[in-house]
């Protein structure tokens, strides 16, 4: 699942889905091959960190919030330093983020269907996104 991006992939999207749990992330990974995107998984904020350093080719990311070391919130503002403007799903099991939490981020309740999973996809890949640094 982690190879670069070739020019035999042509208009897939490439998605970086980032969760500690290895069985949410399979299962999230399965239903986005299932709509024909490409996958690329990191179990950490700081493996997803790395990968976004190596250059791959990551059109939108899918992370989940409550992770250790390094939430979704953080590792988003971290991702966006690197990479401005990339679209950004945080997943989350809470109903209401922490205070401070970045607000901004659309997001996606756990547990989730694939058409729900689409759904935010599709929107975030349509539209322009802000910085949540700012």
């Amino acid at each position: 699942m982690d190879t670069p991006h070739s020019a035999d992939d042509g208009d897939q999207v490439t998605v970086l889905v980032v969760d500690d749990d290895p069985l949410i992330a399979m299962s999230t990974a399965d239903m986005l091959e299932d709509l024909g995107h490409r996958v690329l998984d990191a179990h950490s904020g700081a493996q997803a960190m790395e990968i976004l350093q190596s250059g791959v080719r990551v059109d939108v990311i899918v992370t989940d919030h409550a992770m250790p070391g390094m939430n979704g919130a953080e590792f988003a503002v971290r991702a966006r330093a690197l990479r401005p403007g990339i679209p950004i799903l945080l997943t989350t099991g809470y109903a209401h983020l922490p205070l401070g939490e970045d607000q901004a981020l659309p997001r996606l309740a756990k547990p989730y269907q694939q058409r729900d999973l689409a759904e935010k996809l599709a929107e975030l890949l349509a539209g322009p996104q802000g910085d949540p640094a700012t």
